[in-house]
């Protein structure tokens, strides 16, 4: 039976944008075939430890010699990786904070980027290549080319990088900004901007999750919002 593993970081509970929009993806998803499942995993209520142990950065044949990690944090990973291979298609839900990656969802990453077990080594292919992965990133002001915040999004490149070059899924992005405009005296004249790009976003990820959820080929790139 086709599965997603959705994943959210954002602590905003209320009001998010990135989790409104992985729950209509999710939604879709599920109402694209009766069999289909969501396994959820909320990042900011259920936070994971930090990687406790640096020799959990590689598959037990890979790992120095005489290191001996914990057996609960090794079950853990074992765990989160299991998850992750199990699922046809990720979805994660990224907000931007001070210009990086929630450090819930980093966390999540150093668990689950395993060379050996996720990720290509000696020891294995690349057991997620060409599996889709959809990354639903809000972020508050303007990072369009040419603004001041051109170049400062320092979490989407990071998830393209270790989901897309390193372990070869086939990521798609899918992105709202402008979601603080309301309240920022220096972003009044976009509001509206914000609002439609929010739109786009949502009807962007209905589609997308009703095609991962009716078969196995991968979402379509998403166009610029």
């Amino acid at each position: 039976m086709p599965t997603l593993l959705h994943l959210d970081s954002s602590a905003d509970r209320v009001t998010s944008r990135s989790r409104a929009l992985t729950a209509a993806f999710a939604s879709a998803f599920s109402e694209a075939g009766p069999d289909n499942v969501v396994v959820h995993r909320d990042l900011h209520a259920a936070p994971l430890p930090h990687l406790p142990d640096a020799s959990l950065h590689w598959a037990p044949g890979l790992r120095p010699p005489g290191a001996i990690p914990d057996p609960a944090a090794e079950e853990l990973q074992q765990r989160l990786v299991a998850e992750l291979l199990g699922a046809d298609v990720l979805l994660v839900g990224v907000p931007l904070y001070n210009y990086s990656l929630p450090s819930s969802l980093k966390a999540w990453l150093d668990h689950i980027h395993v060379p050996g077990l996720t990720a290509p080594s000696a020891l294995s292919g690349a057991p997620l290549a060409g599996r889709p992965a959809v990354l639903v990133t809000s972020r508050g002001g303007d990072y369009d080319k040419g603004t001041v915040n051109d170049g400062r999004d320092h979490a989407t490149p990071v998830l393209e990088l270790i989901l897309g070059e390193e372990m070869g899924m086939a990521v798609t992005v899918v992105a709202t900004g402008l979601t603080l405009a309301s309240g920022a005296p220096s972003l009044a004249g976009q509001v509206a901007r914000g609002e439609r790009e929010y739109a786009d976003a949502l009807r962007l990820v209905r589609e997308l999750g009703r095609r991962a959820g009716s078969g196995p080929t991968a979402p379509v790139p998403a166009p610029e919002l």
